[in-house]
């Protein structure tokens, strides 16, 4: 009788099961002593900064510096920032400091309030400009380029033109207003290209679609409306290069420009 086969003589011996992986090891969290003393130490850091800022002599605002400043003196903006000085630098109102200054300054366009640690506080002040200047008695009111009359002045500022506004009895000023038509001046002084801008003398409005020009040499322009200045301004140049001696410009409408006089 013929002996068992191999698969039969197999089928007897024990399978090996596959080795287990070793078990991880658990983590040991931190004990309760360890975190109390962590929570004490951060508390101990947080009142430690708190005092820092607040509390102590180390961080107080003690002196202010100005920059940018032109016709403003660095004594008066720093008087109407009124900074709290000895206090702690960190609660210093940067931005209360800015709106103090834009209400009592009006010729402050705009101004930076910046910490600098560990006991200043810096003003960077940038000046409104004068482009046009409307007389009122024997003052004049300075405007700037946004149409906001910000300073009243004894004397003209160096090449600003001076506004004459005349439109008592015209329709543009009831449609459109006194302040409207101001801003199309600034505009159009706005536009002007250099060279012509150092010699304008006068900007003169009768209405909003009737804007001129007074320059020196007693040379005028008929600039019209606010509107196309851009244009307007290439076209001026263009003309006063090739008629140098002219007297009368008009680019009211640049597309067919005129020149008089000589």
């Amino acid at each position: 009788m013929a002996g068992p086969t191999t698969a039969q003589r197999g089928s007897g011996q024990k399978q090996q099961t596959p080795a287990r992986p070793p078990h991880p090891r658990r983590r040991r969290l931190p004990g309760r002593r360890t975190l109390i003393v962590v929570g004490v130490l951060v508390l101990l850091l947080a009142s430690g900064v708190v005092w820092a800022l607040y509390g102590s002599s180390w961080l107080r605002a003690e002196k202010v510096t100005t920059t940018g400043v032109d016709v403003l003196t660095p004594g008066e903006v720093e008087a109407a920032a009124a900074v709290p000085i000895g206090a702690p630098l960190i609660s210093v109102d940067t931005d209360a400091v800015a709106g103090r200054l834009r209400q009592r300054l009006p010729r402050i366009d705009s101004v930076d309030v910046v910490r600098s640690w560990p006991h200043g506080i810096g003003l960077k002040v940038t000046e409104r400009q004068p482009v046009l200047l409307i007389k009122k008695g024997a003052k004049f009111i300075e405007v700037d380029a946004k149409g906001v009359r910000f300073a009243t002045v004894d004397r003209v500022p160096g090449h600003v033109p001076l506004l004459e506004l005349e439109p008592d009895r015209s329709a543009s000023l009831r449609r459109f207003g006194g302040d409207r038509l101001v801003r199309e001046a600034v505009r159009v002084a706005g536009e002007l290209p250099r060279g012509v801008a150092g010699e304008t003398r006068v900007v003169r409005v009768t209405s909003y679609d009737s804007i001129s020009l007074e320059l020196t040499r007693g040379r005028t322009v008929f600039w019209g409306s606010g509107e196309g200045g851009s244009v307007k301004a290439k076209v001026l140049a263009a003309l006063m290069k090739a008629a140098p001696k002219a007297g009368h410009f008009d680019v009211s409408a640049p597309t067919a420009p005129a020149v008089s006089g000589s």
